[in-house]
């Protein structure tokens, strides 16, 4: 490696990985694509190393590249708190952050939230997956992870947001035209809506035991917000998350003594835990979770326990 080595061809690397195209991050850097091109190009005369494989559908890192990914993210992190201690100055925000969420809780409540992250931090450029699958961190499939389990392994920093209560929830319309649910043993009787067995990605979605050990759900779908709409419909019963469903008109939540409690943990890789965009965007969605509290967890009305 040159004895010069270049900081600022470093932040053009990270600006490239961190909005997904080359294009993008030239005018996140406000420089030409030539330019940009250019000082990849002496990066990796500096490294000695072909750092992206470029193809006609876009670029990938290449495995010199990955490691240098992970060496340029904690020298972005030292710089960052280096200018904090020295300069005391607000943390400013840059570049692109991915955020992988479950469905329900990315499309429901984290979305309509980003354009207020957006105003805090007009440079910042904020990527939502949300779907119905674990992200992997450590193969960058995103910044920053919500997850229904704490991980046990791996160099993940994990942060408890909150836990949030499940019921049993129908349409009015399907109230109207049934048979009454008085106890979870009249359950079975009626059409019910669930996950896919095999498709369940987290032990956490297993619900229908703890309803009755004798339901055959009619209706299923590995997405939540599929179940939400045939429930809305009038297909039959489903739990959901109270955050959603109480917020949908068309549905009465049935059997209110019946509960579950589950709980949303926020992940981040250690080697991200102190970039400013990660950390501004976690602190960000817990915050408005602390905001939301009472959504999550809505007062009892009644003395039943709640099943974990």
């Amino acid at each position: 490696m040159s004895d010069q080595f270049d900081w600022n061809l470093v932040r053009s690397f990270l600006a490239i990985t961190r909005t997904g195209s080359m294009t993008a991050a030239a005018k996140r850097l406000k420089i030409d694509y030539s330019t940009l091109s250019r000082r990849i190009t002496a990066l990796e005369t500096s490294l000695g190393a072909q750092l992206f494989d470029r193809r006609t559908s876009g670029s990938s890192l290449t495995e010199a590249g990955e490691r240098l990914l992970e060496k340029a993210e904690q020298m972005d992190q030292l710089a960052t708190s280096a200018a904090q201690s020295i300069g005391s100055s607000k943390l400013e925000a840059t570049g692109a952050v991915r955020i992988g969420t479950p469905d329900g809780f990315g499309t429901k409540f984290i979305a309509p939230r980003l354009g207020e992250l957006c105003n805090r931090h007009p440079d910042l450029t904020v990527e939502l997956v949300a779907m119905p699958r674990e992200f992997s961190l450590s193969r960058r499939e995103a910044d920053i992870a919500v997850s229904l389990t704490q991980p046990n392994e791996g160099r993940l920093h994990s942060r408890k947001l909150t836990d949030y209560e499940l019921g049993l929830y129908a349409s009015r319309d399907y109230i109207a035209n049934n048979p009454a649910v008085k106890t979870t043993a009249d359950v079975p009787s009626h059409r019910f809506i669930s996950y896919i067995d095999d498709l369940i990605y987290s032990p956490e979605l297993e619900y229908a035991h703890f309803v009755s050990p004798d339901l055959r759900p009619a209706i299923k779908s590995s997405n939540l917000i599929a179940q939400l709409n045939s429930t809305i419909a009038g297909a039959g019963l489903c739990v959901l998350p109270c955050f959603i469903a109480q917020d949908e008109p068309m549905l009465v939540r049935v059997l209110p003594s019946f509960r579950l409690i589950r709980t949303f943990w926020l992940l981040i890789h250690s080697d991200l835990r102190n970039t400013a965009r990660v950390r501004v965007t976690a602190d960000f969605i817990a915050e408005q979770i602390g905001e939301a509290h009472g959504l999550f967890l809505p007062p009892l009305e009644s003395d039943a326990p709640k099943v974990r």
